[in-house]
């Protein structure tokens, strides 16, 4: 079996592999990643090599280390005067949408599956809470490209952030309810849940706040890099373990609350740092692919099929209507109106990606119906990455 570090230099060896391989065959590259770890799967039956990597010690390489990089990353290349300008839309479907898109999607799940005693009502809210975080990147990256307004793809990339973050809160809040045994909501549980959503905000903010003070101070781009990467890391210890809050809020909170801090100057004394964080997440997005394509068993696939179709169908329904009902909310403002055009493209591009893996990935297998929801996720990953990710610019290109 291999050591954590071999682990670690075999995965990225793989996403490597994935990166060079969807060069070569023209791929998106999440594609080719998840093909290359698929492939190695496979390969790994048949032969005398362990690479050690188990459903049931992702969730502390995930949690702990991969999400903070991939929520900071997303949080620094927003710019803070479209963000404002756009706030409205998006914090409504980064909060009541991830809501509305949880509930509707587990409702489908629940009665599309309908085994109360091996798929209960909290597996399936659990599925949707994990299917209410997008990642449209790829989306991203094609607005840009067709020269699309700045507006949506501000959309875009603030409503993925925020959706990502509310997104991950709202599982961890269910995953302590499915593991207590699906005790009871009480009044003690929901505001332990605002004190952890707001603290995380707070306790974020403040260390952000804090770090680009000191990267004003030293004014030399690679201290501001140090800086940020501690800060990513940091704010999350903080929060998350000691004083017991959400980190990826405090993350998150930390990511815009230096970016702002540093607004106009971040060009001086933060140079480098875009690539440099566009480097990070690359990486750590083709691991998770790659672990993906490593844990995707064939038996899925002849076992659950009927579950991913369920739950393609449902995540489609689920986000359809978080959008319209955002969308109807924001009717008549200014600056601030999600056409009928953009909504199409929100529901279409609104692909499942990283965070959902990420999320998925790190369910505890001790939970009866972890490997149906992980059958489920993965299932409308790949509709993403084959169906959506491939017909979305065309879409783009008639709707932009």
């Amino acid at each position: 079996m291999l050591t954590t570090l071999g682990q670690l230099l075999a995965l990225v060896g793989l996403a490597i592999t994935g990166l060079l391989l969807g060069r070569v065959l023209h791929l998106e590259r999440t594609l080719a990643c998840l093909l290359v770890g698929f492939v190695a799967g496979l390969s790994l039956a048949y032969l005398p090599f362990d690479t050690g990597i188990r459903a049931h010690n992702l969730k502390e390489l995930i949690f702990f280390i991969v999400l903070p990089v991939l929520i900071f990353e997303a949080a620094w290349h927003l710019k803070p005067g479209l963000l404002q300008q756009w706030l409205a839309p998006v914090l409504l479907l980064a909060t009541l949408g991830v809501i509305i898109s949880c509930l509707v999607t587990a409702a489908l799940l629940y009665l599309g599956i309908n085994h109360p005693q091996g798929f209960p009502w909290v597996a399936a809210l659990l599925a949707g809470a994990i299917l209410a975080a997008t990642d449209p990147v790829a989306v991203v990256s094609q607005l840009r490209r067709l020269d699309a307004p700045q507006g949506l793809t501000t959309v875009f990339e603030g409503e993925s952030l925020f959706n990502d973050a509310s997104a991950v809160v709202l599982f961890s809040f269910i995953l302590g309810f499915a593991l207590d045994g699906g005790s009871p909501l009480s009044l003690s549980a929901i505001t332990t849940f605002a004190k952890m959503f707001f603290g995380g905000l707070v306790a974020g903010g403040a260390v952000g706040v804090m770090a680009a003070w000191f990267a004003r101070y030293s004014a030399a781009a690679p201290v501001t890099m140090v800086l940020m990467l501690f800060s990513a890391f940091g704010s999350f210890y903080l929060a998350e373990h000691l004083l017991h809050w959400s980190g990826i809020l405090a993350v998150m909170a930390c990511a815009i609350a230096f970016r702002i801090s540093l607004n106009g100057i971040e060009h001086t004394i933060a140079a480098g740092a875009s690539a440099g964080w566009e480097w990070l997440g690359l990486a750590f997005t083709s691991v998770l692919f790659v672990i993906m394509g490593l844990v995707i068993t064939l038996d899925m696939f002849v076992e659950r099929w009927l579950a991913m179709l369920i739950a393609v169908a449902a995540a489609l329904v689920g986000r359809t209507l978080a959008v319209i009902s955002c969308a109807w909310l924001t009717r008549g403002r200014r600056g601030g109106t999600l056409t009928l055009k953009w909504q199409l493209l929100l529901v279409w591009g609104g692909l499942r990606g990283a965070i959902a893996i990420a999320l998925v990935l790190s369910l505890p297998v001790q939970l009866p119906y972890w490997w149906t929801i992980q059958a489920m996720v993965f299932g409308v990953v790949l509709f993403s990455l084959l169906v959506q990710g491939t017909s979305n610019a065309r879409l783009l290109e008639r709707l932009k």
